[in-house]
């Protein structure tokens, strides 16, 4: 019980990373459904677009001050891989049957890993990422790592700020209005293209900001790195309510902290030694997928939320 807090915040800290970028998924899905499995990839190119700002900068600035540069680039390049694969893979395939986009989608994840690994300098190995100096800080019984504190106060401001244009802004109105009802959005006057760009823009940049965190958190980098994450992420998705924003972050933080949990505990239950450690978590996650489903097929909070507004 002593280790209780650490397994937590260990969790939460992981479950926002995952609820990040399962918005990008579920804010897709929501409005065209499409199950966009290259968003794994998004991911993982916005972490070497934050890498690459970093290793551009002069020696001798901090780390602190390069953050917001480093995220701007991460977001840049995330959104416009996103929306270039919106316009020219998905688009065109968006009246014919949903197995072609899918295919599409899995096929982008493979060719965008592979541009990674052939034309980025040496990313045949994982690339060292900035690590912010200084030990651990102790929260409520637990430490937590400085570059840790950067996910714990982006992913909450990254939920209400999306709470409130989608619920305050025009656009925000648009994109409820296209989710519920693209025809009649339509002839409403919404320029359901644009909504859709937009919705693949702003999972992108969340996407972004998850892979600054992750390359904080485990000091590297890899192209390799979007796969595990990017499933977890979509685990996270359909765990929540698939189409239901607030439901994808809900998702990925029960999903963080089930690991987290999995992780520190399983392995003491008597009998049950050889099903702990960090090797069983990702089964772990994915047994908790298969008991919410099955009590819940709708995910925890179910309804999109275009539906209730």
């Amino acid at each position: 019980m002593n280790e209780l807090p650490q397994q937590l915040a260990n969790g939460l800290i992981l479950g926002a990373m995952y609820g990040l970028i399962a918005i990008g998924y579920t804010m897709v899905y929501g409005i065209v459904q499409l199950i966009n499995f290259a968003h794994g990839e998004i991911f993982m190119v916005g972490g070497f677009g934050a890498l690459t700002v970093y290793l551009w900068m002069p020696d001798g600035f901090a780390l602190g001050a390069t953050i917001p540069l480093m995220l701007l680039g991460g977001i840049v390049v995330s959104v416009a891989v996103a929306t270039a694969a919106e316009r020219f893979a998905y688009r065109p395939l968006r009246g014919a049957p949903r197995l072609a986009p899918l295919i599409t989608a899995i096929g982008l994840s493979i060719v965008l890993q592979q541009i990674v690994w052939m034309w980025y300098p040496n990313a045949k190995k994982d690339h060292p990422f900035p690590q912010f100096e200084g030990g651990p800080i102790d929260i409520l019984g637990a430490n937590i790592q400085r570059g840790d504190l950067f996910v714990l106060i982006a992913a909450p401001l990254c939920m209400f700020a999306l709470g409130l244009f989608v619920t305050k802004t025009r656009s925000g109105r648009g994109m409820q209005a296209t989710a519920q009802d693209p025809d009649t959005a339509k002839l409403m006057g919404i320029n359901t293209d644009r909504i859709i760009v937009m919705a693949f823009a702003i999972g992108a940049a969340f996407a972004a900001i998850a892979a600054v965190a992750y390359g904080l958190k485990n000091g590297q980098v890899g192209f390799r790195m979007g796969f595990l994450m990017g499933l977890k992420a979509f685990t996270a998705a359909v765990l929540g309510g698939i189409g239901n924003i607030y439901g994808a972050m809900l998702g990925g933080i029960v999903l963080g902290v089930a690991e987290s949990l999995a992780t520190g505990y399983i392995g003491d239950i008597p009998g049950m030694d050889l099903f702990g450690g960090g090797a069983w978590k990702d089964v772990w996650a994915f047994a908790l997928l298969i008991l919410v489903l099955l009590l819940r097929p709708q995910g925890l909070l179910g309804e999109r939320v275009a539906d209730r507004a």
